[in-house]
């Protein structure tokens, strides 16, 4: 009032009122910055980061640890839409982290320990390609939380190719092993292992199977699709659509019994002696608290349990064979003696 009384008399004083007024501002920007500064420190430690506990709503994070496309991609964003279900109100999210047979996922999982929040797709393959890799980081460093499912592999070639049998591959293979390349998933891993086991029931040296591998299913596919390649394994699942649509020709399946709802031979009908089933499942990050790895499997079991997941099981042709705690980590333990020993017998390991 003094100032304005001032004008009054004809006295001006600019240079009080712009300091006056620049002053305040001041105060009022600097109180919005502090304000958003609590706003976003809270905000960071309400996320619980790396190594943060589960909580009832916490965000739940699912590590696929290949390129869209394959297997690994394809279990982990449909049990995404299964979680969603069990547990509406729980924030999920897919990651990729190709590479390497899923080994280079499996080191990015290895520096998150304590993490209540993560759960990685991983199996067969994952297991194959540590031993491939001589991977320093291998799965005694996590924690072992379900089997989901298994699932037969298929062997097709593109629709215009010459082999119209198993039987016309396997001729083409003995005559020279070098000219019939086949596409599949990371070396090591369950797309290999097949090659290599049918290379030996065929007489062909395992050694001498010009295969090509690949971080995710959908590159292989594009492979066939473009007659790139003379022939190529992966899950059914994958291939399936394709063979039904006449783009690819299915030659053979690695179950004991033809599949239903699937026009195909098995490979022993063919003439190898070969049966194989694909697994996957999920791992945590070691150094969970038992709270914790309760919560996740709780969690778990909610997700195998919902409509949705039973659906995509019926729907893919997998085969439920969900198994959790002590049981799993047996399961676990012996597959990875199993498998060393089958790759190294087909002398995959260098």
């Amino acid at each position: 009032m003094q100032s304005l009384d001032a004008d009054r008399k004809g006295i001006h004083h600019p240079i009080f009122i712009t300091v006056n007024f620049s002053f305040l501002e001041s105060i009022m920007r600097l109180r919005v910055i502090v304000t958003l500064a609590a706003f976003s420190l809270a905000a960071l430690t309400g996320c619980g980061g790396q190594g943060g506990g589960t909580t009832a709503s916490g965000s739940l994070r699912i590590m696929a640890p290949a390129a869209p496309g394959g297997g690994w991609d394809q279990t982990s964003r449909t049990a995404e839409q299964a979680f969603k279900s069990a547990a509406p109100d729980r924030k999920v999210e897919v990651f990729n982290v190709p590479g390497a047979g899923g080994t280079i996922g499996l080191a990015q999982l290895a520096g998150e320990k304590g993490n209540g929040n993560l759960l990685m797709t991983m199996g067969l393959v994952m297991v194959g390609a540590i031993e491939q890799n001589k991977s320093k980081v291998t799965l005694a460093e996590t924690t072992p939380i379900a089997k989901l499912t298994e699932e037969y592999e298929i062997v097709v070639v593109p629709a215009a190719s010459p082999h119209k049998t198993l039987a016309d591959l396997v001729a083409a293979w003995k005559a020279d092993p070098a000219k019939v390349s086949i596409s599949g998933g990371s070396a090591g891993g369950t797309d290999h292992i097949v090659a290599g086991l049918m290379a030996k029931a065929a007489g062909v040296d395992p050694k001498q199977v010009n295969y090509i591998a690949h971080s995710g299913g959908g590159e292989a596919l594009n492979e066939l699709l473009g007659g790139k390649v003379t022939a190529g394994v992966s899950g059914v699942s994958e291939f399936a659509e394709h063979v039904r649509s006449g783009k690819l020709r299915a030659l053979g399946v690695t179950s004991g019994e033809r599949l239903p709802g699937l026009d195909a031979p098995t490979l022993k009908e063919g003439g190898l002696d070969v049966e194989l089933a694909n697994w996957r499942g999920f791992v945590a990050p070691a150094g969970l608290s038992e709270a914790d790895r309760t919560a996740l499997t709780d969690l778990v079991t909610k997700m195998h349990d919902a409509q949705p997941w039973k659906d995509a099981v019926a729907k893919n042709g997998w085969i439920d064979s969900f198994q959790t705690g002590q049981p799993f980590a047996d399961f676990l333990n012996a597959e990875q003696t199993r498998v060393k020993g089958i790759i190294a017998e087909m002398g995959l390991v260098s």
